[in-house]
């Protein structure tokens, strides 16, 4: 007996060796729920970056504007046609006031450059394509190619207004203020200027800048209709042209304004205007079509020469 007890105490263990396979059991039951402890494992590096959002937003805020200034400069470099030794500078060019860290960081100190250049190329142009033309004619051809307008209208050819890295409170306006597009247009003239010096400014100017400075000369009038009416007033009507506001309206920072011009006791129609500048330029171009020195074809406006009543 006490040997069958010794191995009954013996075949007992198996026995007891059943709980842990109970256990075994419950260690399967546990592992059922692994999905929970998977999904636990892979919140499990949020205390890491939770412990990395004090540099996670400092990232943040310089990737975005770093990538999407990245992909403008390249983008932008290819509409300009100028392979930049330094990219930064280009950067630069499209880097508004808006987003810089201060406004000697944007592209303002660029405009100031830019504009030089364009008036130096510019006349240069007109110097050598006209030999004969005198001061005084060659002054009215450059306004008109060097104008605010015609700066923008070359930006947004470009592809320019695209390009430029914004701030968030100006990336709500769909269309840009003619003064930005030209000013950028005239940054990344110095952006080019300053990466391939005068040559490499002239050999992306000219392309655009001749077509301009030909149909200004063309048209004997560049586009400044005050001027050929004045002109034309003296010494044809003996008066000078007096320019009325009939009447303004909107707001503030975008008003409108309907402008006549009188000269001596002859009133010719009114015209309206974004600007009173503009609006006086299209009420001098209305007097001249009724004095008929203007005539327009095909959206060209030419001065008749020796014309008017």
């Amino acid at each position: 007996m006490t040997t069958n007890q010794k191995r009954g105490l013996r075949t007992k263990p198996p026995r007891r060796a059943a709980k842990p396979a109970a256990k075994a059991e419950l260690a399967v039951d546990r592992v059922e729920p692994a999905p929970l402890s998977n999904c636990e494992t892979t919140q499990t590096p949020a205390p890491p970056d939770v412990e990395a959002t004090d540099d996670a937003p400092h990232l943040e805020a310089e990737a975005d504007p770093i990538l999407c200034t990245g992909d403008c400069v390249l983008l932008a470099q290819t509409c300009i046609g100028h392979e930049f030794s330094d990219l930064q500078i280009l950067e630069r060019a499209l880097r508004h006031a808006s987003i810089a860290e201060s406004r000697v960081d944007s592209n303002e100190r660029m405009e100031f450059l830019g504009d030089a250049v364009l008036g130096l190329v510019c006349c240069e142009l007109i110097y050598r394509r006209y030999p004969t033309v005198l001061e005084g004619e060659m002054t009215k051809i450059k306004s008109t190619v060097v104008s605010r307008q015609t700066c923008a209208n070359i930006a947004r050819e470009l592809g320019l207004e695209q390009l430029l890295t914004l701030g968030k409170g100006m990336q709500c306006h769909r269309v840009l203020p003619h003064s930005l597009a030209a000013a950028a247009f005239e940054a990344v003239i110095a952006a080019v200027y300053l990466d391939g010096g005068l040559v490499a400014a002239t050999r992306f100017l000219e392309p655009l800048l001749m077509p301009l400075i030909e149909r200004a000369e063309a048209c004997g009038h560049q586009e400044n209709f005050k001027s050929v009416l004045q002109q034309h007033a003296q010494t044809r009507l003996g008066g000078t042209p007096q320019y009325v506001v009939l009447d303004e309206k909107g707001p503030d920072h975008a008003k409108c304004f309907e402008v006549a011009v009188q000269i001596g006791a002859r009133s010719f129609k009114p015209c309206w205007g974004q600007s009173k500048k503009q609006a006086e330029q299209q009420a001098a171009l209305n007097a001249l079509h009724e004095l008929g020195i203007a005539i327009e074809e095909n959206g060209r406006v030419t001065v008749a020469k020796g014309g008017g009543n």
